[in-house]
């Protein structure tokens, strides 16, 4: 048995790295039903792993959609209880022509090793379950009791772990729920995320005709179903990014002034983040906003989608009569989702224009959730975080959402602490998708002090 946890940890790299490419190989892609599979085998792939761990009652929990994963270890009486969350699917790997290596062949190049699902979820999973791994080969028990409960669904909204969770919370009493599904602020400025924002994601439908009309016979008097969706859009929203929903920002809880003074103080730098992780030849949104304050604690609208009409090679001239538009509006703190629907359906009303009839449908839902950062597990993951990376935690905010947080917290009365190891250009949902494996390692250490540390404090 190894004398430390640094040395079992530097003696199995290359075992963990080998166990770490064979997750990855899994194309767990739950939006796609020819991929159920896969999604099955990495479930029972996680839950092996986890008893090689060390933990207990390792198990699939079955239901309407893909199986939780569900493990535990219940032998440290009077300390507090960590329960782990994470998720094994992943997004689709499309377009495939912009990888630079096959997505589900992992593919380490410099510090980075590339695959769909490195940084989302999978890597950042893996990496507390080493760290588990790694205490009980080192002193065969764990400081503190720990639950693992990981979903196949997070990529696709699914209900299956809300709707477990709403009948089986008082099976799972926790003190702290620990993620790992977010990212640090920047390489070597670890961050512990206090706010996420939520999401409505919604269909909007548009018809015109009864069917495709020909363009030279009925052009000038026909509605047009594409057409209507854009001017729909653009009514949404005006050209300098302000959202022209009636009522829209009415429940908005504004971040304090000592928070908006702490994202100030980081190391933000404006071109950097055009050039590095934009792309594009200017930045746009909300006038009146930082940056940091458009993405982390402002809400949204965008439109992801319109289909409609012919979009094939050559020229074919009708006139659509059906266009189909996939929005979503980020929601932040104070925000409730039925209103915002409710709000959205009103200004749909207002935009449809002559000639067209609408209809809108929800996709999927989640509600912002924000921890307080002055709980005593949050300043001690924040002190975990520093002494592990050469620059002090910040606590920061998310522009994404993860649904199952502010469940977890409601379900259970417990912060929710989510370390950041992902960085900001791991090309999260697009291709060549990777993780930087400096903070794989180091994420491990620092989830195994933060273990030990918590062990000290009263459950």
């Amino acid at each position: 048995m190894p004398s430390t946890l640094a040395s079992h940890v530097e003696e199995n790299r290359q075992r963990t790295l080998e166990e770490l490419k064979a997750f990855l190989r899994i194309p767990s892609i739950s939006a796609q039903p020819e991929h159920d599979a896969d999604v099955r085998e990495a479930a029972e792939w996680l839950r092996s792993a986890l008893e090689r761990a060390g933990l207990e009652k390792a198990r699939l929990i079955e239901g309407e959609g893909h199986p939780l994963v569900a493990a535990e270890w219940l032998r440290a009486p009077g300390k507090p209880t960590v329960l782990f969350y994470g998720h094994y699917d992943v997004q689709p790997p499309d377009p495939l022509d912009e990888w630079l290596s096959a997505p589900f062949e992992p593919e380490l190049r410099g510090e980075n090793l590339y695959a769909r699902g490195a940084a989302d979820d999978k890597g950042p999973t893996f990496l507390w379950v080493k760290a588990i791994e790694a205490l009980m080969a080192t002193t065969g028990e764990l400081p503190v009791n720990v639950r693992v409960l990981c979903e196949g669904e997070e990529e696709t909204n699914g209900a299956h772990i809300g709707n477990w969770l709403e009948k089986h919370a008082a099976e799972i009493p926790s003190d702290a729920i620990v993620v790992c599904d977010t990212e640090m602020f920047a390489r070597d400025w670890p961050s512990i995320t206090v706010g996420l924002r939520g999401i409505v994601y919604v269909e909007i439908e548009v018809r015109g005709a009864r069917n495709d009309l020909h363009s030279g016979q009925y052009g000038g008097v026909a509605p047009n179903a594409v057409m209507a969706a854009a001017e729909i859009v653009t009514a949404l929203k005006d050209r300098d990014g302000r959202i022209r929903v009636n009522h829209f920002f009415d429940d908005v809880e504004a971040p304090s002034e000592e928070e908006l003074a702490q994202w100030a103080a980081l190391p933000f730098n404006e071109t950097e983040y055009l050039e590095n992780e934009v792309g594009s030849i200017a930045l746009t949104g909300e006038p009146g906003y930082s940056v940091l304050e458009r993405v982390w604690a402002r809400p949204t609208l965008e439109v992801h989608g319109i289909r409609g009409g012919y979009v094939g090679e050559g020229s074919k001239t009708v006139i659509p009569a059906k266009a189909t538009v996939k929005l979503s509006c980020r929601l932040v703190p104070g925000q409730i989702a039925g209103d915002i629907v409710r709000r959205l359906e009103e200004a749909l009303k207002l935009a449809t224009p002559a000639g067209v009839v609408t209809s809108l449908t929800v996709l999927g839902s989640a509600p912002a959730s924000l921890v307080d950062p002055s709980h005593p597990y949050l300043q001690l993951a924040l002190q975990t975080m520093s002494g592990h990376f050469p620059n002090p935690a910040s606590f920061i905010r998310c522009g994404g959402a993860i649904p199952i947080v502010g469940k977890f917290q409601s379900a259970l009365r417990a912060p929710c602490i989510l370390f950041g190891f992902g960085l900001p250009d791991d090309n999260l949902h697009a291709p060549n998708e990777k993780f930087y494996m400096p903070n794989f390692w180091r994420g491990i250490h620092v989830i195994a002090d933060y273990l030990r540390r918590l062990a000290d404090r009263p459950s």
